[in-house]
């Protein structure tokens, strides 16, 4: 029984590590195709197509992938629970930063060029996305941090917290598909390897809600 309880832990630590790489992976290819292929990104530009680069770059790279590491900080990372803590509560930060610039800058560049709002699923459901992050986000920190709930309430809320952190992080794994494939067709791309990119990128976001799915059902490693 212990050696097959060792192995278990040991397929965890692979887990993890094939999603890092998972996450460079996706940002390497996200910025090859925003640097290379789309002009780059600004929140100023006379050329509104940067401003809008922005969206996908913030939403995929800082929700999606800072928010990914975030959920598997304590199963990464050595050290104790308090030092786990914090960095789970940091990078979750970071995401959701990241995640409100990126509607901010969607909703900019529709204001620019007349776009109207509200009108695809990709919005409906980036909208519940960043806000349900955000409530998320307060209530593990009021609950879990500063100032922090009773034990017994914590225990209580722990299951919750963690399993409704998943629904939200698999729901912006949706949301960025759909983005991806509205930006698909809204460009005309077809098997060039601006495409490619494009299509690989989604593939390996999935790949990547997979792997942090994982890390969250396998028990933690022992260092």
């Amino acid at each position: 029984m212990a050696s097959g309880g060792r192995s278990y832990q040991l397929y965890a630590g692979v887990v993890t590590i094939l999603s890092h790489l998972i996450a460079i992976t996706v940002t390497v290819l996200v910025l090859v195709w925003l640097l290379k292929f789309q002009g780059g990104f600004a929140f100023k530009s006379g050329n509104t197509q940067k401003i809008f680069n922005l969206h996908p770059f913030l939403m995929v790279v800082g929700l999606i992938v800072i928010g990914g590491e975030a959920i598997m900080a304590y199963k990464t990372m050595p050290g104790t629970r308090r030092a786990h803590k914090g960095v789970h509560i940091i990078l979750h930060l970071l995401a959701l930063l990241a995640g409100i610039l990126g509607t901010y800058a969607v909703f900019k560049f529709k204001d620019e060029t007349g776009t109207k709002d509200f009108v695809t699923l990709h919005t409906w459901l980036g909208i519940i996305v960043i806000t349900a992050y955000g409530l998320q986000f307060l209530l593990g920190f009021f609950t879990f941090f500063f100032p922090g709930a009773a034990m017994p309430a914590r225990a209580n809320i722990l299951p919750w917290h963690t399993f409704f952190g998943m629904v939200i992080f698999l729901l912006a794994v949706c949301t960025a598909e759909t983005g991806l494939l509205q930006r698909f067709i809204t460009l005309g791309l077809g098997l060039n390897q601006e495409g490619l990119i494009v299509n690989f990128t989604g593939l390996l976001i999935f790949l990547f809600a997979v792997t942090v799915t994982l890390s969250v059902i396998l028990p933690r490693n022992h260092y």
